[in-house]
């Protein structure tokens, strides 16, 4: 007869609750102890005068194979929206626009139409991405000698000038690896230029919510995992993990597997000694996200990049935020490597978007601000700079029984939602390995 395995996971942020439904489907007994009353982790929603504002605008891409199995399992992939085609607007204070947009050419070549076309770099320049492009698709961003340089320093070397890369390159760099070109590792940098644009031409297709992120991760992961039999322990902080076992206030948790499902800078606090090696060396990178609600619509565009301008990326988020059409809109900017922005004033930050909106829509020089909210997260990632990949762990530690996930772990991929959801189901397979139930005779 055999005797059910039983894992303990820590954490209910993606990575940790894609591994507690792992582990739960695989027919492991499961309880997921969280230290806030809510699942999601990173990703979540706050109700302000009525409406919904998120955290930060959380965007995936058609590459983003196991975030959409995520919530395909979660009941949810109808609440959110892919594009047919990648289309990215990109506006400039001057009033110059252009349009990114992939074509149904084999890769690179879907993308030389509309980069010819691209009016925010001069000519010369832009004929210079096609040889450019050409060598990065050669680059394997698991060679350790690719995160040994920056990606700025390849791109310079490749022929792209200064202009190229805060128009072009960073568009794309920093919301994915939360740094500029400058610093980013190249390894990183070349993981999100090949999966997300240049080794299939669909894969990079924009992806958003349609309602809130706490509905679409936190109460639908809750609805998910007590109907898979999962114990939830929300609002349980979690003093210690020692191997095999979870120490909260209340009680001790044994289990034949523990997976660790949380933030870099504090997991090596929580274990023994020597199961973690200094992840808090991994450093991080802040987000801060500014939500305005106007008395006026200003735009008609779903998302759009700003070049020359603070605003770095707009997303119409009136739908999630159920504000009435009628009523107004709610736009998000969402700022990448937003270091500099922790300290200023919300009235300052507000004020600062604002000016730079009028500079890109000429209807919200006319627009009243109804209400802003201002979101940052100091450590919202880890610093993708050269030398990240060795400081990364993988997900099996030292200690027997003791596991790791995280968007900050061994998985290639930048600190984003694919990233995370890949370490938890990693670390799932692990830990229902090392948890294998013993049958009556010593079979597994």
């Amino acid at each position: 007869m055999a005797v059910t395995s039983s894992v303990a996971v820590v954490g209910g942020g993606l990575a940790g609750i894609t591994a507690a439904l792992a582990c739960a489907d695989a027919g492991a007994e499961v309880v997921l102890v969280e230290r806030r009353a809510r699942l999601g982790g990173l990703t979540w929603s706050s109700r302000r005068n009525g409406l919904w504002f998120d955290n930060g605008q959380h965007v995936f891409l058609r590459c983003c194979t196991e975030y959409l199995r995520l919530l395909d399992r979660l009941g949810v992939d109808d609440l959110v929206s892919l594009q047919d085609r990648m289309t990215v607007p990109v506006l400039a204070p001057n009033g110059r626009t252009s349009v990114i947009r992939r074509s149904a050419l084999p890769p690179p070549y879907h993308l030389g139409a509309s980069l010819l076309r691209y009016r925010h770099l001069s000519m010369r320049d832009r004929v210079a991405l096609g040889p450019a492009v050409r060598v990065l698709m050669k680059v394997d961003p698991d060679d350790p000698v690719s995160d040994t340089t920056t990606f700025g320093a390849w791109l310079g070397a490749h022929g792209q000038r200064p202009r190229a890369v805060h128009a072009l390159w960073d568009l794309i760099t920093l919301p994915t690896v939360n740094l500029h070109a400058e610093e980013a590792s190249l390894a990183l940098a070349a993981r999100v230029f090949r999966t997300g644009l240049l080794d299939d031409a669909a894969a990079g297709d924009i992806g958003w919510s349609r309602v809130p992120l706490q509905q679409l991760h936190g109460d639908a992961a809750t609805r998910a995992l007590e109907a898979a039999g999962v114990e939830l322990l929300l609002s349980t902080p979690v003093e210690r993990v020692d191997g095999a076992s979870v120490t909260t206030d209340a009680r001790t948790i044994g289990a034949d597997a523990v997976i660790l499902a949380v933030p870099h800078d504090v997991a090596a606090a929580m274990v023994p000694s020597g199961a973690l090696d200094a992840p808090e060396r991994l450093g991080s990178s802040a987000i801060v996200n500014v939500h305005v609600v106007l008395d006026r619509r200003v735009t008609e565009l779903a998302m759009a990049a700003v070049v020359d301008s603070p605003l770095q990326f707009v997303f119409d988020r009136s739908d999630s935020a159920e504000l009435p059409r009628a009523e107004g809109q709610c736009l998000a900017v969402s700022l990448s490597a937003a270091d500099e922005y922790l300290a200023w004033p919300t009235s300052a930050l507000v004020r600062h978007i604002t000016d730079a909106w009028a500079a890109v829509f000429p209807a919200a020089r006319h627009a009243n601000v109804r209400d802003a909210s201002v979101v940052r997260e100091p450590r919202a990632t880890f610093r993708g700079v050269p030398g990240t990949a060795r400081l990364r762990p993988a997900a099996a530690t030292p200690v027997p029984g003791l596991f790791v996930a995280g968007a900050w772990t061994a998985t290639g991929w930048p600190a984003t939602m694919e990233g995370a959801v890949r370490s938890g189901r990693t670390a799932a397979a692990l830990a229902l390995d090392q948890a294998a139930p013993v049958r009556l005779g010593g079979s597994q």
